[in-house]
């Protein structure tokens, strides 16, 4: 199914097959493509570059298709970097995290950190986090595969 070409975000380079690749939901996902282009949100004048995850409802293209800018993906790359790594060393911390020190890295950006922690906000954390602790390991070899995938990718841009 190709994704639409005729809406606010203009695409410019698609997977129109991501239905057949979206990890553990592959196959049986709503979300049909991925792609690059022209934001939805553009002035006049003012160009930004987005991605969108495109999700058909088997009538019709959602509106729950995500639209974000490359920054944020590379932000959200950035959190699942981090929070794999302190994954691979919470089994020390009897609750996955130190509850002392809940941030688990403050990440340099444009003159400032993103911090990056655990919510402790979130009043069912101890039992939240060891789901998310098993779900991240269920996924190991989904996200393990990308992730070596988009580190060849960077090595020969020059990352």
């Amino acid at each position: 199914m190709k994704i639409p070409t005729t809406l606010k975000h203009k695409p410019v380079v698609v997977i129109d097959n991501y239905e057949q690749v979206d990890g553990r939901l592959a196959g049986k996902t709503d979300a049909k493509g991925l792609s690059l282009g022209l934001a939805q949100w553009n002035d006049r004048g003012k160009v930004d570059i987005s991605a969108k995850v495109w999700r058909y409802t088997g009538e019709k293209w959602s509106r729950q298709s995500e639209e974000l800018p490359l920054h944020r993906v590379l932000d959200l790359s950035i959190l699942i970097c981090r929070s794999i790594a302190h994954f691979r060393e919470a089994y020390r911390y009897e609750n996955f995290y130190d509850e002392e020190n809940p941030v688990i890295d403050r990440v340099g950006l444009q003159g400032d950190a993103m911090t990056v922690a655990v919510c402790t906000d979130n009043d069912k954390i101890n039992e939240d986090i060891k789901l998310f602790s098993q779900a991240l390991s269920d996924d190991d070899e989904l996200i393990g595969e990308r992730l070596r995938t988009l580190s060849g990718m960077l090595k020969e841009l020059g990352y």
